[in-house]
């Protein structure tokens, strides 16, 4: 049932195209027909060599083809017949080009259409389906699976138009003698049912090699990605040694799955030699057609065989496949995937308020809460600190705020109105974050600035650099703001990289500025020039910082003090002071390590 509901999701994949697909199936029929013609004049034509003036007569197909030719002497027809098997077969292969650059444009359109599907569905999913997938399968799916779809695809379109012209070769055969083409079907039957009992095997293989492939992705992911952990500590070998086990399972998976799905063509082979010789030796035993008409007949049968053999070898290569066609189709199918649905109302400006009301949130089924009934609110054109120990719930009321999840229970007001019902590329539009993990696009130094507001001028975007004193030190790259950072920005130190990013957030010129320890890991220098710009950008915005340092709490507006995904306190710096509460305790902390550390 697997198989048949594929087979079936892939031609719901090329049902959007009906007019393509009919072109394909009549060009397809239209090239056998002629096929057909060309072959089944060489009865005439031995019929003519046969006889001394006019053809042996025949009953059915071979009198009508005989009578086309009748009124031609012997020399005519040993001319005319020949030029016409010539157009015959120029024009069957006229027709087959065209058919074959048609499907050419039909499969490379609907990769094309697979691959953004399953972009725009990594674009729209939730975070919360992204985090529980693996970024090797994911990659594997995007590069490698939607590639085997479309050979899938293209093995169910040729296995159509193989089927038209097996239909054509059988009416063919049929004409010719209906006796021996009845002998012949069930003989091609039993054969097809062997080859299947064969290759049962290789479905299970085509669900091997799409575990193996995604484990060779993850290794190749991880490998890259990690590098620098794996060589301070030390662990090349370590690495090496897995990559190449999830490599080697790899290619033994296709070596079977190879093996086995090439079992088809020589047992077809075999089989269709025995078939064909069978025929030559029944025909002429009983005498049910003349030589010519068995001649032909044989012929048409061989050539029938490797379209028959073409469909049991796409059929096989589409059971191999079928693991990626479920992958692919299944990742792009809306029906079991939770999103973030976007609101109607627009969103121009923050007035007055955020107001989180009695908000909860899990990851997950059966996690704990992440957040438990947190109740406050962030005044506009304020700085709002949230402060704790690490797990305490900061980056994940942060995630809440972008609408990257929803509230478990609870909600979210902006100037008195729910989250969920604003536009959301609105909302996210008025936001901009400035964190410690800063990502930055393997592309120039401009182009990442940019970012942040694509239609951004090139005056904005150096206005934006200096702002962010960053204009200097891009200034002396080797091709200034053409230079290309490297992957995530390798290239450039952690402070350089964190100022880009804060350039990138004033080009944006956001109603509000997150900052989620946005110098938390720098040095002092690159602390304080971004700490400068900081307090020049924040003025008359809202901003919303995750703090750890004294600088940004002192200057914070109002201080939430979170623990274990609670509010333990709320105020400003001197109320929270004066409470002697969890604030003052973690206050006291980092003044004693500043004052160590000076």
């Amino acid at each position: 049932m697997n198989e048949l509901k594929a087979i079936k999701q892939l031609f719901r994949l090329i049902s959007p195209f009906p007019v393509s697909i009919a072109a394909i199936i009549i060009l397809g029929i239209a090239s056998s027909l002629a096929e057909g013609f060309g072959l089944s004049l060489f009865i005439p034509f031995l019929e003519g060599l046969n006889s001394s003036g006019g053809a042996t007569l025949e009953s059915g197909f071979p009198d009508q083809l005989n009578r086309l030719f009748g009124p031609l002497s012997t020399q005519w027809r040993t001319i005319i017949i020949p030029l016409c098997i010539f157009a015959a077969i120029a024009l069957k292969n006229v027709l087959l080009y065209i058919n074959l650059v048609l499907f050419a444009w039909l499969n490379s359109k609907i990769s094309h259409q697979l691959r953004t599907s399953i972009f725009q569905q990594l674009m729209a999913v939730s975070n919360s389906y992204l985090q529980s997938q693996k970024s090797g399968y994911l990659l594997n799916l995007l590069a490698s699976e939607t590639w085997h779809v479309s050979e899938a695809l293209e093995r169910l379109v040729k296995i159509v138009i193989s089927s038209c012209t097996v239909i054509v070769f059988i009416v063919l055969l049929l004409m010719l003698s209906w006796p021996l083409t009845l002998f012949v079907a069930l003989a091609l039957f039993c054969i097809s049912a062997l080859v299947r009992f064969l290759t049962q095997r290789v479905k299970q293989f085509g669900q091997q090699a799409l575990r193996a492939n995604s484990q060779l992705s993850v290794r190749m992911c991880e490998g890259l990605a990690g590098m620098q952990t794996i060589r301070s500590f030390s662990q090349e070998t370590f690495e090496k040694k897995r990559f190449d086990d999830a490599s080697q399972i790899v290619s033994q998976v296709f070596l079977k799955l190879n093996m086995f799905s090439m079992t088809t063509s020589p047992i077809f082979e075999v089989l269709g030699a025995m078939l064909v010789l069978f025929v030559l030796t029944i025909g002429l035993l009983f005498n049910w057609v003349s030589l010519p008409s068995l001649l032909i007949f044989v012929l048409i049968l061989y050539q029938l065989q490797p379209r028959i053999k073409a469909i049991g070898n796409d059929y096989v290569v589409i059971l191999g496949l079928i693991s990626s066609v479920d992958s692919v189709l299944d990742f792009i199918d809306h029906s079991n995937k939770i999103y973030v649905r976007s609101g109607y109302q627009p969103f121009m400006h923050l007035h007055d308020k955020i107001q989180v009301n009695n908000v909860s949130f899990r990851y997950g089924q059966g996690q704990n809460d992440a957040l438990r009934d947190l109740s406050f609110f962030i005044p506009q054109g304020k700085t709002t600190a949230l402060v704790g120990p690490s797990g305490a719930g900061k980056s994940t009321l942060i995630n809440l705020l972008f609408r990257f999840y929803d509230p478990t229970a609870g909600e979210i007001r902006v100037d008195d109105q729910p989250l969920t019902q604003i536009n959301l590329t609105d909302w996210r539009s008025h936001i901009a974050l400035v964190s410690q993990d800063i990502f930055l696009f393997s592309d120039t130094v401009y182009h990442n600035i940019a970012y942040g507001r694509l239609d951004a001028t090139k005056d904005e975007i150096l206005a934006a650099a200096q702002q962010a004193h960053a204009h200097q030190f891009i200034s002396e790259l080797p091709d200034g703001y053409q230079t290309l950072v490297g992957d995530k920005g390798i290239r450039l130190s952690g402070g350089q990289r964190q100022r880009i990013a804060l350039a990138r957030a004033i080009v944006r010129n956001p109603d509000i500025l997150i900052l989620d320890e946005a110098t938390n890991a720098l040095d002092t220098i690159s602390e304080s020039l971004i700490q400068e710009a900081l307090e020049v950008f924040c003025r008359d915005r809202t901003v919303i910082a995750i703090a750890h340092r004294l600088s940004t709490i002192e200057n914070a507006e109002q201080i939430v003090v979170m623990d274990s995904g609670q509010i333990k306190e709320c105020g400003t710096l001197t109320q929270l002071l004066a409470k002697e509460g969890l604030f003052s305790e973690l206050y006291r902390r980092q003044y004693h390590h500043a004052l160590s550390n000076h």
